[in-house]
Order: structure tokens, then C-alpha cells, then sequence
């Protein structure tokens, strides 16, 4: 740990050093790195950094305009990336902050002005086509053969979210796969999550879901950062996990929420 860290601060003081140097330029086009110089009566003393000395030459050779505008340069790309520098430890630490502040049971989670909201697991139903038979249940999903849909109650979704790019977390209890699904309207009262399919004989399971493109990122033990990639039209969604299917059934958890433009 103290080698590693040694080198850490080795590396920095290269770079310091290196951001720090500029261009002493000739008039033939020419130039010697240094990290000072000074203009004398008639020549230019300067510290040479190939060569970790001072050394002085004549003014008359010296390009003067170039070399200050060389070292404006410079001075401003330093300050900028040390004003870039402190603007991304202040998103870290917040970033760190902000998944401190979650909490440690799985779910789905959304940060907004500075709490935690915590998305609630809907209670699915599978409507059969043929016979509009409803099963409710929550997860496997049983599947006969023909054409089914998973579907929510209500309308509209109780969670409210007033972003059209919305970041959640996402704590699972075991690795499984993650999307945000748009939610189709159903007949009143009902949101449609996906169709699904079963082939006779076969018994495969074929998905029809409204899948939004999405990020992820891994911020910690089967903790995820889930979010669009594009901002959401006002409507109806849901954060959703998901097995591959498995004989006639289907692992489906899903965490809805609606999307309001925050005039409404």
C-alpha cells in the first residue's frame, strides 16, 4: 500500500513538473523546455529542464512574442484542469455520498432533492387471450400455450417522477438482468408490461416487450445505475428484472412509475 502510494505521489509530481514547463522559443524555430526563464538587459536567463541547470542565452535569439504566448497558454490549461480536477472529486465524493445514503435491503431506489425514494414491487397478472382468465401473482409467472399479457392494475402508476432522465439504483439480491420497460395501454384500468407468446409442443416463451435503451453501471455489490438514454416522453414505465425464461414460466419483477413534466 505505501509503494503503491509512493508511486501514486511520484506520478503526480511528473505531472506537476510537466504542466509546468514551456517552450523557450528561437527565431530559427527552435526551442528549450524550461520550467523558468527571466529577460535580462540583453539576454534570457532560464532554468533548463533537459538538463537541470540555468543557462543563459542572447536576447536577439530569442522568439519572446511566441514564448509568452507559449506560457499564457499553458498557465490557463493548468488552471482549467485543476478547476476540472476539483469539479470531478466534488461529483465523486457527492457520487460516494449519494449510494451511502441508500438503502442496504434489495429494490429500486430514486434520488431527488437530496432523499431517497423507494420504488414499490408491483403486483403483476397474466390475462390468458383465449378465455380472458386473470391470474395475479407475483414471480415465476406461469405461462400456458398460446398468447398472453403481464399487466399491471390501474391506469397510471402511484410513483411519480418529474424527470424525463431519471436515474435509478438498483440493490439485487442475486445477478439477474435489468431494463426499463415502457408500458402499453391496455383495456381501462390496466397497463400492459409485455406480451408473451408460448409455442405449442415446443413451449417456447417468446418476449414483446416496449424495452427503453438504457445505461448501466456497476457502482458497488450487485448495486446498478439504471437510466435513458434518451429523455422519456411523459407516460408510463417501469424499472424491471428478469430471468431467461425457464419451462413455461417466467421471472419478472417489476417497479413502475410514471413520468410527468413538472408543469403538471
Amino acid at each position: 500500500m505505501i509503494m503503491g502510494r509512493t508511486l501514486l505521489l511520484l506520478l503526480l509530481a511528473a505531472s506537476l513538473l510537466e504542466a509546468m514547463t514551456v517552450r523557450l522559443y528561437m527565431k530559427d524555430g527552435a526551442y528549450h523546455t524550461v520550467s523558468e526563464y527571466k529577460v535580462l538587459k540583453d539576454r534570457v536567463r532560464y532554468f533548463s529542464t533537459e538538463r537541470g541547470d540555468w543557462e543563459e542565452i542572447p536576447l536577439d535569439l530569442v522568439d519572446l512574442k511566441k514564448t509568452q504566448e507559449e506560457q499564457k497558454s499553458v498557465e490557463e490549461s493548468t488552471k482549467a484542469d485543476a478547476v476540472a480536477e476539483k469539479e470531478e472529486s466534488k461529483a465523486e465524493a457527492e457520487f460516494r455520498k449519494e449510494i451511502a445514503s441508500l438503502p442496504s435491503e434489495p429494490g429500486v431506489f430514486w434520488i431527488t432533492g437530496g432523499s431517497v425514494k423507494t420504488l414499490k414491487l408491483a403486483e403483476q397478472k397474466i390475462t390468458q387471450n383465449k378465455r380472458r382468465q386473470v391470474l395475479k401473482v407475483l414471480s415465476p409467472l406461469p405461462f400456458v400455450a398460446g398468447k398472453s399479457t403481464v399487466e399491471l392494475d390501474g391506469d397510471t402508476s402511484a410513483f411519480i417522477v418529474d424527470d424525463d432522465k431519471p436515474e435509478f439504483y438498483f440493490r439485487l439480491a442475486k445477478e439477474e438482468r435489468l431494463a426499463i420497460y415502457k408500458l402499453k395501454p391496455g383495456r381501462k384500468g390496466v397497463r400492459i408490461v409485455e406480451n408473451v407468446s408460448i409455442i405449442p409442443v415446443s413451449n417456447e416463451i417468446i418476449e414483446e416487450p416496449v424495452e427503453v435503451e438504457t445505461f448501466r453501471r456497476q457502482v458497488g455489490e450487485l448495486l446498478f445505475r439504471i437510466w435513458p438514454t434518451k429523455p422519456l416522453e411523459p407516460g408510463e414505465y417501469a424499472v424491471v428484472e428478469y430471468s431467461p425464461p425457464i419451462d413455461s414460466s417466467l421471472t419478472l419483477q417489476v417497479y413502475d412509475f410514471s413520468v410527468r413534466s413538472k408543469s403538471k
